[in-house]
């Protein structure tokens, strides 16, 4: 079950709120676990006991880490060691497993089996949280959660289980123990869900259908112009999908009293690399630099260990969206670009008309886009031959004055919708407009996003999650 679709919003939704809303105070965390459990036995009801294991073992392990992290160091850092070993072991097992087998039969010529798992859902999210959770007691940032259903509750929570955004227990460890109703933190929840939904719907599932049929053409077939249309469509798909579920995210748990952190801040405004970066996903990204990065050293011991730090985090940064080498690249390729950047060119860029900085990071994203994309190797170079005409392709035809006719407005809309402009609107409307007329027009403009999300889901079957294999 996703959110972006009729029977959550009509039936789930509805009567998880209602069942939520209609229990007392000390059976809340009880009945959103049950609801969360059950969101997630809709589509995989046998990897509900992993998911239960892996919260039991972190549980378990952080009584232990906070009992002896003072009197019996040793003991408690083998506890934390043992958590981070079953985490990562299950993990790498279910998402891992096939790479390494597919590697090792073409390394060395062997015919070993694939094990052909079906990747829990969301298993690359909960894990890191559940992970997260273990070390933050042990570096005593966090008290260990003594009610089982309450931890269980945090690795679980429906809204953010599936595709993040990444919530560290500090972040709501206050909430899950107590929260209380507050209207305007409800009816912001609503805003934000709908807009969420929004963006996934009209926007990315609109422009992905443009990047599917381009990406379904024979390559002979494109001009250069419309190969650069569809990665073009692509980016701004993922860029709505992940950004539009982690919008409705967050509202759905502002729903239910929490506050997720922001996973997105527009970045493709952003001048260069490491901005981009630090406004994209930003959870993970902190989490790797909190978890990892700054364990590694960070940037305390010198340029070149800088680099090495960065190249590690960004290779695992690569393997985590995906068990194939092109993501491992993808990873590699931002590593090495905010190394060179972090080496001087992000001082070189500063001096340059912002014009220019927005191109290069335009230009950067989209080729990291192309790596991301096409786990064939071979597709995705003869891809970007088109792209860069080296294919002996014309530069546009009459397929790409079709497709840019058909979907110019869409297009209009996306580069719009992915600056701070609407919301710069939206706030000079807050300012001018008296209260009740304000909150009129954010109604009716709700309900119509609402509605047009709805008739699209009632009549479209084109509905993809990008991050759901992640």
């Amino acid at each position: 079950m996703v959110f972006s679709s009729l029977t959550f919003l009509f039936f789930f939704l509805p009567i998880a709120l209602l069942l939520y809303f209609s229990c007392p105070k000390k059976m809340k965390n009880l009945v959103l676990l049950a609801v969360s459990l059950f969101f997630y036995a809709w589509g995989e009801p046998i990897y509900i006991l992993l998911m239960i294991f892996s919260a039991s073992v972190d549980y378990m392990h952080g009584l232990i880490i906070h009992k002896y992290r003072i009197t019996h160091k040793l003991l408690a850092k083998s506890a934390l060691i043992s958590s981070l070993v079953v985490n990562i072991g299950i993990l790498s097992f279910f998402k891992y497993a096939d790479f390494l087998v597919d590697n090792v039969n073409l390394f060395f010529g062997s015919a070993i089996q694939p094990l052909d798992l079906p990747l829990p859902i969301g298993i690359s999210f909960y894990t890191f949280q559940t992970m997260s959770y273990s070390i933050d007691v042990y570096r005593g940032k966090v008290k260990p959660q003594r009610n089982p259903i309450t931890l269980a509750l945090y690795v679980t929570l429906f809204p953010q289980l599936i595709a993040g955004p990444i919530v560290r227990y500090e972040t709501i460890e206050k909430e899950l123990a107590n929260r209380s109703f507050q209207l305007d933190q409800f009816t912001d929840g609503i805003r934000l869900f709908i807009i969420g939904l929004g963006k996934k719907v009209l926007i990315a599932n609109s422009i992905g259908e443009l990047w599917f049929t381009i990406q379904q053409q024979e390559l002979g077939a494109l001009s250069t112009s419309t190969a650069w249309l569809g990665i073009i469509a692509f980016s701004f798909q993922i860029y709505f999908d992940f950004s539009g579920y982690s919008d409705m995210a967050r509202g759905l748990g502002k729903m239910f009293g929490f506050n997720f952190p922001i996973n997105f801040n527009y970045p493709y405004i952003s001048k260069n690399v490491t901005e981009f970066w630090r406004r994209w996903h930003m959870t993970l990204g902190s989490w790797f630099r909190d978890y990892v990065y700054f364990p590694l050293g960070g940037s305390r011991k010198g340029t070149w260990f800088t680099v090495r730090n960065l190249l590690i985090v960004w290779a695992i940064t690569g393997l985590w969206h995906g068990a194939s080498w092109n993501f491992v690249l993808w990873g590699l390729y931002f590593g090495v670009l905010i190394g060179i950047e972090k080496l001087g060119l992000l001082k070189l860029l500063e001096k340059l008309p912002s014009v220019f900085q927005h191109t290069y990071l335009l230009l950067i994203v989209v080729f990291g886009w192309l790596l991301f994309v096409f786990e064939d190797g071979k597709q995705g170079i003869a891809y970007g031959k088109v792209m860069f005409g080296a294919a002996s392709q014309p530069f546009y035809d009459n397929q790409f004055l079709y497709f840019i006719t058909a979907n110019g407005l869409l297009l209009i809309i996306a580069v719009i919708a992915s600056t701070p402009l609407l919301k710069k609107v939206y706030q000079i409307m807050t300012c001018k407009l008296s209260t009740p007329v304000h909150a009129s027009v954010s109604i009716i403009w709700l309900i119509i996003i609402l509605f047009l999300s709805t008739a699209y889901l009632a009549n479209d079957s084109y509905n993809p999650f990008l991050y759901f294999r992640f």
